[in-house]
């Protein structure tokens, strides 16, 4: 390797060796901390310190580092720096790390230089990973496309055409631009419109899935606006602090955990979600205890007064926690499942949607199958025939609105796991959980399920298709003026409620 003349002989033996052990010494001189002296090789290690090639540190008599001063520099010669890269490629392509593995495999494919094409088939020949796999025959097939013999061509097109490949579509544009056979040029117009069919079919399965996603957060919210609203007849227009509530319980008690119990983080959400009841529970029994209560029948005051305390919980939140933070989700929420290629549906959203499921269930089961559901709903129907019969009204009242609080901070401990947690995040979603409430039918579950899923599917269908920096406010204002006309179809809703009075009862 000293020698000049034979450094490109030694580097080829280097090469055809294989030995993952030689790394050290590529790395010291691809690097410049390649030193000759006394006839033997040192590398100049991170320490400090001169380390021969088995490792050994050049030590004096003393037992002391040695640093000799007519120790050469092993100059890596220009023309020899593609190999000593492809060396280290080549040894990466059977690292332990499939990552790394994956990495260097598609590094070498995008280089468009047919010569490596034998070293991937050899590393494809030893691979055992199925992933890795896929990825080595990928990028072989793209060099295989910059090959002269046509067949070869053609068999590579073929391949992506079968596979479906994204990441070769532009290549096979290209490729098209400059090819003359009629048999090739229709073999990737074939090709590419597989990849693209198939494209289209990915990106509409995933906006389903965003737009189920959506709806799963707008159910679970919607179902506390369709107890307080559709069954008390009131505004809560602080709905949307109480989902920032939530959130920022899960945030408190990933704090408190990271900083008393590093061991236990992992379960700090299983602890948040019941946590975000039982707190956002309690705030709406002080604020139907303290204020609300006063105002039932008044429903103009009632959106007014909770208009200002959600600015104050607003403010006050801006001002303990600052204007944003983050929710580190728990190790089993991170990744997802790879439902198609190229399509991962995340773990933190999937459970987010069985959440919303049960949320449902419990509130259907809680109103419908249960002697508290029985009591609100007698309290709703007629307050004084309920007090009649030994129901305490303002007890009921006072649960029902707990209820449909804890149900937002549900939702808000449930939402910190895939977006931040801010003082205005309720506003992202308070003007949509209104819009599913009264076109689903104020207090009708049914009604709120399908109008959820109907804003949730139109929010994610339109923001791609009208596009631009304000598609997302756009497509709300789309969507607002759909339920203004559906409304006028049907004034009461999908699944109507029956005659209210001015106090809030049901005749």
């Amino acid at each position: 390797v000293i020698r000049s003349d034979t450094q490109r002989a030694a580097l080829e033996g280097l090469r055809d060796l294989g030995d993952p052990s030689v790394r050290p010494l590529l790395d010291a001189l691809k690097e410049g901390a390649l030193y000759s002296w006394k006839g033997a090789v040192y590398r100049f290690t991170d320490e400090g310190t001169f380390v021969d090639l088995d490792g050994v540190p050049l030590l004096d008599s003393a037992g002391e580092a040695l640093f000799p001063d007519d120790m050469e520099t092993v100059p890596l010669e220009e023309d020899n720096i593609p190999l000593v890269r492809r060396i280290l490629d080549g040894l990466d392509l059977f690292s332990a790390d499939a990552a790394t593995r994956k990495s260097t495999v598609r590094r070498l494919g995008n280089l468009q230089d047919g010569a490596v094409i034998p070293m991937l088939e050899n590393a494809l020949a030893q691979e055992q990973d199925a992933s890795v796999q896929a990825v080595l025959r990928e990028s072989i097939d793209k060099l295989r496309l910059a090959s002269t013999d046509p067949n070869v061509r053609l068999e590579a097109i073929r391949a992506f055409g079968a596979s479906r490949s994204e990441s070769a579509l532009s290549r096979m544009k290209a490729l098209r631009k400059t090819e003359t056979d009629a048999a090739m040029i229709a073999a990737i117009d074939e090709a590419v419109k597989r990849i693209e069919d198939y494209l289209y079919l990915r990106n509409a399965v995933g906006y389903v899935f965003n737009g189920v996603s959506l709806a799963s957060v707008l159910l679970i919210m919607s179902l506390g606006l369709a107890i307080t609203f559709g069954l008390m007849g009131i505004i809560n227009m602080a709905h949307g602090e109480m989902l920032m509530l939530g959130s920022y319980t899960a945030y408190v008690l990933q704090e408190l955990f990271t900083t008393a119990f590093p061991q236990y983080l992992d379960y700090y959400f299983v602890a948040a979600l019941p946590l975000s009841i039982v707190v956002v529970g309690f705030v709406g029994v002080l604020m139907e205890r303290g204020i609300l209560r006063f105002l039932y029948g008044r429903p103009l005051e009632s959106l007014l007064v909770t208009w200002g305390i959600g600015m104050m919980l607003q403010q006050g939140a801006r001002l303990f926690f600052g204007d944003q933070t983050s929710v580190s989700p728990p190790t089993w929420f991170r990744g997802g499942w790879e439902i198609m290629p190229g399509l991962i549906f995340p773990y933190s959203r999937m459970f987010i949607m069985v959440l919303s499921l049960l949320s449902l269930a419990v509130v259907y089961l809680l109103l419908y199958r249960s002697t508290v559901g029985l009591k609100i709903r007698s309290v709703m129907q007629n307050r004084d025939m309920a007090a009649c019969m030994g129901i305490s009204s303002r007890t009921v009242d006072t649960l029902t609105f707990a209820l449909g609080t804890a149900m937002a901070g549900l939702a808000g401990c449930a939402l910190s796991l895939i977006g931040t947690v801010d003082p205005e995040v309720g506003k992202t979603y308070i003007v949509d959980s209104f819009m599913v409430v009264v076109l689903g039918g104020v207090g009708k579950l049914a009604g709120t399920v399908i109008a959820a899923l109907g804003v949730g599917m139109s929010n994610k269908i339109l923001e791609p298709l009208i596009a631009g920096t304000a598609a997302a406010v756009y497509a709300k204002v789309a969507i607002l003026v759909l339920v203004i006309f559906f409304l006028q179809l049907k004034p009461t809703g999908l699944f109507p409620a029956k005659e209210r009075t001015a106090a809030g009862a049901v005749r």
